[in-house]
């Protein structure tokens, strides 16, 4: 085979499909477009220029495209990293939070390589299906600001622009409707002269790219110490939003991505972010789904050219982004919002088919996420309370039967099911010590044993009966929990 045919056969099918590229150039094109307000709006929040918003969404999402794990997904300024390090930008200034964005991406790289993102898989689908929802309520809720004190023709416009994304791809799909529906509304405000809030009034945007350089921080242990904490919780805040994001996108396009290279990818993007002085980011849930979702784009085309669309449209079409209504953009987020939430999770056939257990776990996600606006600690907080409901509904498959020899001189209790602390300590109570003959058999051939709380009440079982001069005999046990047996019985002496 020659040279020439080993490439072709190593490059993707789509590389050469003018379908997907049409795709892939028109998704990114809309992304850019969204991506402008909302980086403005967080680097309002984190209490910098907007420009520094903007590098950072424009590194992010170039950066990512070529390191990152899922193809697709969209990274760039989020406003769960501004809030984390909103206060250390306050308190310490720029140059602090510049420094902090590097060593986030360090700590990233480190804790990808360790393989954190295998945490996932304790992440359960009702802790999954609150995040979804309170993340398409959060879009929501965002929105509403930018529809409150606002002159009236605002309205009639999100309303335009909402009605232009639900009948176009009913008549065609080849141009995205979202950006059909951003061009028209633009259009018809410039044209008549329509006074309403514009992009340009969120902030300047710059008219230069990002410049790359070190931070303007002492390289001093006193620094390190100061950065680290807000370091840290932006590297777990930012890793838990881009993985929970990235098997999100797993889902609806039925692809497994990588999350590990999409860790260390996270780490790599932050790291470049911070030496072009952006606030860094992670993944981005509501451009991800105007990307995935509303645009069906499926490659790292559209994630790459995100970003260079976005410092294009502001270098050098600034004064016409400037006059795109805020209008249009709120009725794409609201489009978005209601897309990415899971209406048959809150059916009430669902319901009522659901168990009590997840749907309090689905609805203290969503609670935690609404009410701190951080979806790093309803994940935590969900995810805390579907184990407490697991281990609850567990500890009660654990049984005790006893028979008694025809001759009773021996009994044999037989264990069921999974002995572990919730379980094991109910254990020492379902023994008849007082009443039962010399010689207790304790059959555990159906049972396995998962901690030390539950060898330290079976040696709570034998001490009690060998007070009463009786002997116990274990039996059935399987080879893992005859290993934690062996190894602890008679060593936890007190733990009970």
């Amino acid at each position: 085979m020659s040279p020439a045919a080993r490439l072709r056969g190593l490059k993707p099918d789509w590389i050469s499909d003018p379908k997907v590229w049409g795709t892939e150039v028109l998704a990114g094109l809309v992304v850019a477009l969204a991506l402008i307000p909302e980086a403005i709006s967080f680097s309002i929040i984190a209490g910098v220029d907007p420009a520094v918003g903007l590098f950072a969404s424009f590194t992010m999402a170039v950066t990512i495209a070529i390191v990152g794990g899922r193809r697709a997904m969209i990274s760039a300024a989020t406003g769960a990293v501004a809030l984390v390090i909103a206060p250390l930008n306050r308190e310490h200034g720029f140059g602090h939070l510049v420094a902090a964005v590097v060593l986030a991406g360090v700590f990233q790289v480190v804790l990808g390589a360790v393989g954190v993102a295998k945490l996932m898989r304790f992440v359960p689908r009702s802790v999954m299906v609150g995040f979804v929802n309170s993340l398409a309520i959060l879009i929501f809720v965002t929105q509403v600001p930018e529809m409150q004190n606002v002159p009236w023709p605002v309205y009639p416009l999100v309303i335009g622009g909402l009605a232009l994304m639900v009948s176009l791809p009913r008549i065609t799909t080849v141009v995205p409707a979202p950006l059909v529906s951003i061009v028209i509304l633009t259009v018809i405000t410039v044209a008549a002269g329509i006074a309403v809030p514009t992009v340009g009034d969120k902030g300047e945007l710059p008219s230069s790219l990002p410049v790359p350089g070190l931070p303007d921080v002492p390289f001093t242990l006193d620094t390190l110490t100061t950065i680290a904490p807000y370091a840290f919780a932006m590297a777990l805040v930012g890793l838990m939003e881009s993985l929970m994001t990235a098997k999100l996108v797993d889902d609806i396009t039925d692809t497994r991505s990588d999350k590990t290279r999409e860790s260390i990818g996270q780490g790599v993007a932050n790291i470049v972010t911070g030496f072009f002085g952006g606030m860094g980011g992670c993944a981005m849930i509501g451009q991800t789904m105007i990307n995935v979702k509303v645009s069906g784009a499926r490659t790292r085309v559209s994630t790459f050219l995100a970003g260079a669309f976005l410092m294009v449209l502001c270098i050098v079409f600034g004064p016409v982004v400037s006059d795109i209504p805020m209008a249009a953009l709120v009725a794409v987020m609201i489009m978005v919002s209601f897309a990415t939430f899971d209406w048959h999770s809150v059916a009430p056939g669902t319901l009522r088919r659901m168990p009590a257990g997840e749907i309090a776990v689905m609805v203290i996600t969503v609670a935690c996420v609404v009410a701190t606006h951080n979806l790093a600690i309803g994940v935590v907080v969900g995810s805390v309370t579907a184990m407490v409901v697991f281990a609850k509904r567990v500890a009660h498959l654990a049984e005790v039967t006893a028979v008694v020899d025809p001759d009773g001189k021996a009994v044999v209790y037989r264990v069921t099911g999974e002995l572990f602390f919730a379980s094991s300590n109910d254990l020492v109570g379902r023994f008849g010590y007082a009443t039962d003959p010399d010689k207790v058999v304790i059959d555990l051939s159906a049972a396995h044993i998962w901690d030390a709380s539950s060898v330290a009440a079976l040696d709570a079982i034998e001490t009690k009966y060998a007070q009463r001069g009786k002997t116990v005999e274990i039996t059935g046990l399987n080879d893992p929990s005859a290993d934690l047996h062996g190894k602890l019985t008679g060593e936890l002496a007190g733990s009970h």
